[in-house]
């Protein structure tokens, strides 16, 4: 995960931030929370005024933070840190970390079932994926997966866990009830992100290996499709009936049409793209760049890069990092 570029991180930041002031929004706005790894913190942008983001806190987490999980009524962030086997329990509201889980192995992935809970984990280093209560957190629950999960996402009626297993080039279909691996659907190579469409009924996976998306059918449980992309795709978000792609390797981002399964167009941002995620309304796509340090504004009508706004050192956003409006 970037050593060298962690360790450079590591001399030019230190570690304590400062909270912004104001804990809570009557109406709320759009925000991102962005996991900046190897400056050990999350950063939130106020995405209200598109060319004039403006970081709002800086909150401390230990551990380089990856993955993210906002929850969908933007009550709480959950973070990930690999290298301190540690889940940050973050009050959105008030910028406020409430609660560190220890989780062992190799925690990466995350996400939150529709309700808010539970708290799914994906263990980098293990075939496992953890579940868990957030009012019972030491008393995780476990599924197995595949080799290396990574991306995680669940089904909109929370009725099943998705893992992109990227080490057996496969995904996992979790019962969240029974927590039993029902299916296992070969994907392309060395799958990573992982997302579910609003209907839950397919899911894309982007495959940094063969530099695709797989297209599941989550009703058959098989691949319906395999577009080609840029090189190292990493994340996928889903807006006003297209795909966005982010290619790690290819500073891009590619749009695919959901009903043709066609790449578009493919739009320059900055260098690394990793995370990717939407507004509310589809109007807009956001990507962390990772070597940039920065956060590009996808227009999602004129598919072009319309803002970007400049973020603290290694932005990743694994996961669901849009705290969305009311």
């Amino acid at each position: 995960m970037g050593t060298a570029r962690r360790a450079f991180a590591r001399a030019a930041f230190a570690l304590a931030a400062v909270c912004a002031a104001g804990a809570s929004l009557p109406a709320r706005a759009e925000e991102a929370f962005i996991t900046e790894q190897p400056a050990n913190r999350v950063a939130v942008v106020d995405l209200s005024q598109v060319g004039a983001g403006k970081v709002k806190a800086q909150i401390p987490v230990p551990g380089e933070p990856a993955g993210i999980a906002v929850t969908r009524d933007g009550r709480r962030a959950y973070v990930t840190s690999p290298n301190d086997k540690a889940v940050t329990v973050i009050d959105a509201a008030s910028r406020q970390v409430l609660a560190r889980w220890p989780v062992g192995g190799g925690p990466l992935g995350i996400a939150v079932g529709p309700a808010g809970a539970p708290v799914f984990v994906a263990d980098w280093y293990a075939r496992r994926l953890l579940v868990i209560d957030p009012d019972a957190p030491d008393r995780p629950r476990e599924a197995q997966t595949g080799a290396s999960p990574s991306g995680v996402a669940v089904t909109p009626d929370g009725a099943f866990v998705l893992t992109a297993d990227r080490d057996d080039d496969t995904v996992s279909v979790i019962d969240t009830q029974s927590l039993k691996r029902v299916a296992v659907i070969p994907v392309g190579t060395r799958p990573f992100g992982v997302t579910i469409d609003a209907q839950g009924r397919r899911a894309y996976t982007a495959n940094v290996g063969s530099n695709d998306v797989s297209v599941i059918d989550l009703p058959a449980r098989r691949v319906v499709a395999t577009v080609k992309v840029g090189e190292r795709p990493y994340g996928v978000a889903l807006a006003r009936g297209r795909a966005f792609v982010t290619n790690q390797y290819a500073g891009s981002v590619s749009v695919l049409d959901l009903e043709t399964l066609r790449e578009l167009v493919r739009i320059g941002v900055g260098d690394y793209p990793e995370g990717i995620d939407t507004s509310g309304d589809g109007s807009r796509v956001y990507v962390a760049n990772w070597f940039d340090n920065s956060l590009s504004v996808i227009d999602t009508e004129t598919l072009k890069a319309v803002a970007t706004l400049p973020l603290g050192d290694g932005p990743r956003a694994f996961g669901a990092f849009i705290r969305r409006g009311e």
